[in-house]
């Protein structure tokens, strides 16, 4: 049986990890490096990095903090955030990267999933979805860090996505971004039962519950960031609560 996995998010400013609320007001943690290397001992099945600064202010990846944060774990390792084209992205698996993320520059050229999967592989090609809700049941995809609409619904999106060749969906609510109410279950079951890959909830994460709550609403894993770095839980004793509510772990 396959198992669920638990997803630490590091969210990258100038190469210190920072966390917010619906992208905005962020404030500064930490080293990435040494984040990735305590989440990897705890049992995290992967990492996702994410440098949240890169498409607003029209640059790439500083890949100096991608190879930092390689030498220091040996877990699978996604990394988004001004990916523009497929150059990019070998330049992000070359320094460390296990899997690609793309958003804001699909969004513009929806052919670049094509192009990473095409080269790279299905399996290093992850689409990251943010995700605004405008009715009950229905939400559009933001991009740049959540400041444009774009009018596109997001279950068209992640089909299409899949189509051309997303081997995953990193699934953001933005509404839940940082709140810790809870993940959007609608949205996660909505996205889950639209596409035939791997879905990982983010956003809004603060209790083993909604974990639980997000994986049986169709989730494959969660991915959470503030209930880790302010030391709410490990990764351990999460997994520890899903395996007693009887979900398949790695342990």
């Amino acid at each position: 049986m396959l198992t669920h996995r638990i997803i630490p998010c590091l969210d990258v400013r100038d190469g210190l990890v920072v966390k917010g609320v619906r992208f905005q007001e962020l404030r500064e943690m930490g080293s990435p490096a040494e984040f990735a290397w305590a989440y990897e001992q705890q049992g995290a099945d992967e990492l996702v990095l994410l440098d949240v600064s890169a498409t607003p202010e029209g640059r790439k990846t500083k890949l100096d903090t991608v190879r930092r944060v390689r030498e220091r774990i040996s877990i699978p390792l996604t990394v988004g955030g001004g990916v523009g084209d497929w150059t990019d992205a070998r330049a992000l698996l070359e320094a460390g990267a296990d899997k690609v993320a793309v958003n804001t520059a699909a969004v513009a050229k929806p052919e670049l999933i094509a192009e990473i999967s095409s080269r790279f592989g299905v399996q290093c090609t992850v689409l990251a979805v943010d995700a605004k809700q405008t009715a009950p049941g229905q939400w559009q995809v933001v991009v740049r860090s959540g400041a444009t609409d774009t009018g596109i619904d997001v279950l068209d999106w992640v089909r299409d996505a899949c189509r051309n060749g997303a081997g995953e969906i990193l699934l953001t609510s933005w509404d839940r971004d940082g709140t810790r109410s809870g993940y959007d279950l609608a949205l996660v079951s909505a996205v889950a039962r639209a596409v035939g890959v791997p879905v990982i909830a983010s956003g809004g994460a603060d209790t083993p519950q909604q974990l639980l709550d997000a994986l049986q609403a169709g989730a494959d894993a969660v991915l959470a960031a503030s209930i880790f770095h302010e030391g709410n839980y490990t990764v351990a004793e999460l997994k520890k609560f899903l395996a007693a509510h009887l979900v398949e772990v790695r342990r």
